[in-house]
């Protein structure tokens, strides 16, 4: 279905503001690009951001910096529909188009112009060559083939940082607090079981950033024998990996406290789990993300990717982060990273239970940075990280 955007000042076919098209030199259209228009101009802004749970829940601050950039606007958001819902029900966006755009930028069917489009799907120059078909008057984004006249795409950039320098260059504030998200509330959130101690997170999109199986295991029944209840999360294509882990349970009491969960949970309710944990132990991974978003401790292990590049950057010291790579692997590989297969169990255990002991995260703002310099960044943690391989990097187009 395609969305239509409200009537643009000027005139019902909304094409009044809309920058002049020039030819690139690879025969697609070149932005020349006007002015931002005044906020008060904008009635609708469109933002492509069609990846995955943890992709969305980096952007929250962006999409933040955009709601206060045009603060009237109506702002609508191409990308997956659930993740989409929660960040609606949370005031982020107000409609959700659904799109997968994970293995390529999808088409945005949306009828019109005279809005203002902003891209945080990627580098483009693809992505801006979808948003630019929607005929928008004013476009935010990387300086690309298309558009030259954007931020330069800078490959060594935390990704949270990266689109707050975007949307604070297009006048948008946002700060590393935007990243919190209450849990969505209402029946889809709901379990119809009481709620784990702990949550491990065995699952991820590559093979290269799942953590071994028995090691799972093992770590689940170091947990139950120390008194804690275990949920194990999955979505329905990582049951098979779930139920492995339980598997490997055999003693009664260690079957009583561990709990597979994989393919039960709407994603309402895998962050209401997430949200009622005591902790979460994960990998690089979307439930990372939801973990720094509703503020739960948690331990995540790293492999291919650095996490100077996609590790948590709020309550820093609450989400402990295990990592022995230089981030040169490859996040797409068919078989664990070696940087992730030297993390041990005992390390985990031993992570897992330090955050135990301290209990819950207590919420704090994160601390301004100086009038001028790059938008928040957390205790001790440069704004951006030292180069890295680019193989190491999920870029998108």
């Amino acid at each position: 279905m395609a969305l239509t955007p409200r009537d643009a000042p000027g005139g019902a076919d909304g094409h009044r503001g809309r920058a002049a098209a020039d030819v690139s030199a690879d025969g697609g259209a070149l932005f020349t690009g006007l002015a931002p228009p005044h906020a008060d101009d904008v009635e609708d802004v469109l933002v492509l951001r069609a990846l995955g749970l943890g992709d969305a829940l980096t952007a929250v601050p962006a999409l933040r910096g955009v709601r206060r950039a045009w603060p009237h606007a109506r702002v609508t958001v191409v990308g997956p529909e659930a993740v989409g819902a929660w960040l609606r029900e949370a005031g982020v966006c107000d409609r959700v188009l659904p799109a997968d755009g994970i293995a390529a930028p999808p088409a945005v069917p949306w009828v019109g112009g005279g809005h203002v489009a902003v891209n945080l799907h990627g580098r483009g120059p693809e992505s801006t060559r979808r948003l630019l078909a929607t005929q928008p008057r004013h476009m935010v984004t990387f300086a690309d083939a298309l558009v030259p006249t954007g931020p330069a795409w800078r490959s060594d950039e935390h990704e949270v940082l990266r689109w707050m320098r975007l949307v604070h260059a297009a006048g948008g504030t946002c700060s590393l607090d935007d990243l919190r998200l209450p849990a969505p509330e209402g029946h889809a959130a709901r379990v119809s079981h009481a709620r784990g101690e702990v949550v491990l997170h065995p699952g991820a999109a590559s093979a290269a950033r799942r953590w071994p199986v028995e090691r799972w295991t093992e770590l689940a029944r170091h947990l139950a024998r120390a008194g804690y209840l275990v949920d194990v999360t999955g979505s329905a294509a990582e049951r098979d990996v779930c139920a492995a882990v339980v598997a490997g349970l055999r003693a009664p009491g260690d079957l009583l406290r561990v709990r597979d969960l994989a393919g039960t949970l709407t994603l309402p309710a895998l962050v209401q789990a997430v949200a009622s944990a005591r902790l979460v132990v994960c990998g690089d991974t979307g439930v990372a993300h939801v973990a720094t978003a509703v503020g739960v401790p948690s331990v995540l292990l790293f492999g291919p990717v650095a996490p100077d590049r996609w590790g948590p950057l709020l309550d820093v010291d609450r989400h402990t982060v295990l990592w022995h790579g230089d981030g040169t692997g490859d996040p797409h590989g068919s078989s664990v990273d070696p940087a992730l297969d030297r993390i041990g169990v005992g390390e985990v255990l031993a992570a897992a239970l330090a955050q135990l002991d301290r209990g819950r995260v207590a919420l704090t703002p994160a601390p301004a940075a100086p009038t001028g310099t790059t938008p928040r960044s957390a205790p001790g943690r440069p704004s951006t990280a030292p180069a890295a391989p680019t193989r190491g990097v999920r870029a998108r187009g």
